[in-house]
């Protein structure tokens, strides 16, 4: 007989559940791709991402005035600042990227930023990478390379973006990794906001137009989609084994390659598949290694470590709205939804 503990709703194993929320979040995070590339017909990418953050405002708000300003007090103000220009020009490149290239072919690069990542922690955080992880960023790379091409087809304005984007991702995630060791998520989402959107005012301003008629309804809907997709993957982590929910996030490239077929047109080629696999294969064993090697640091539950994985495939909304600070109580309903 399954334990309670080891069940999630309606009776499921929590590891059923767990992959359940990761493909919902994969789902989730296309339809933002999708949400972004159509709204991009009409408004600037620049714009989509002020408004982007002006609604994780919106969302966060009401935590704000419930809990009371205080919790957004702290004293690395400056970090929150980086943090968050690293984050804006990243969505500013990756929406710009949506826009030009194929849905799949960017959901295929932007898988590439955990690899990014273990090469700036090496670099710029000290961080010890054996050969193992970094024989899997070579990999992973080799894997870019094969959807780009370079040589082969011509190398534009759009795989440059969205290879620059998951430069930039891997960027807040390191970021993301500094302040998370003294700042509460829920602040570390709120600050984020904040800045982002101050920082996303200027270049939306030069290139501005209002949005009119049901382009409002639809950039709501796009700041809603980016926020369910995060709390989606908060509750696959608190459901299961990140390694072993992590790899359900790969339904994201089929989604995004099916909607574009039948929204887009757009069919890619076996090139882009080969190339993305190859990618989040590499990718996943990165995740895998940073799990075990946290683990064998710190024993943790589940929930408690987030590879860098689950990050990049919220590359639309850029790991802004982070898992709440769980109190006993906030604990015992995020089991509950499992």
């Amino acid at each position: 007989m399954i334990g309670r503990s080891r069940l999630g709703f309606s009776g499921l194993p929590r590891m059923v559940t767990g992959a359940a929320w990761m493909v919902l979040a994969g789902i989730l995070i296309g339809t933002l791709s999708t949400l972004v590339r159509g709204i991009g017909s009409n408004l600037h990418p620049f714009e989509i991402a002020f408004f982007r953050n002006v609604v994780q405002i919106a969302l966060l708000l009401p935590w704000v005035l419930t809990s009371g300003f205080a919790v957004l007090r702290t004293r690395r103000i400056w970090a929150h600042i980086r943090r968050s220009g690293f984050g804006i020009l990243a969505m500013l490149t990756w929406f710009s990227a949506l826009t030009m290239m194929p849905l799949a072919e960017a959901t295929a690069i932007s898988f590439s930023a955990p690899l990014f990542t273990t090469a700036g922690a090496h670099l710029f955080l000290g961080e010890r990478v054996g050969a193992r992880r970094w024989l899997a960023t070579a990999i992973g790379l080799l894997g870019v390379m094969m959807i780009i091409r370079p040589g082969v087809k011509d190398v534009g304005a759009p795989e440059l973006l969205a290879l620059l984007a998951a430069v930039l991702i891997a960027c807040a995630m390191l970021a993301n990794k500094t302040l998370a060791r003294s700042e509460s998520p829920n602040a570390m989402a709120m600050w984020m906001g904040i800045f982002m959107t101050l920082f996303s005012l200027p270049p939306a301003v030069f290139v501005w137009s209002w949005p009119t008629g049901n382009i409002w309804w639809w950039l709501l809907a796009l700041g809603t989609v980016a926020t369910a997709a995060q709390l989606s993957i908060n509750r696959a982590f608190a459901c299961a084994d990140v390694s072993f929910v992590v790899p359900f996030a790969f339904v994201q490239i089929p989604y995004v390659a099916l909607v574009g077929y039948v929204v887009f047109a757009e069919t890619p080629d076996a090139w882009t598949w080969a190339g993305a696999v190859v990618i989040f294969t590499s990718g996943l064993y990165t995740a895998h290694r940073e799990t075990r090697l946290s683990r064998a640091k710190t024993p943790s539950s589940p929930s408690a470590t987030v590879p860098s994985l689950s990050e990049a495939t919220l590359v639309g909304s850029l790991d802004s709205a982070p898992a709440p600070e769980e109190s006993s109580r906030d604990k015992a309903k995020s089991h509950s939804s499992c």
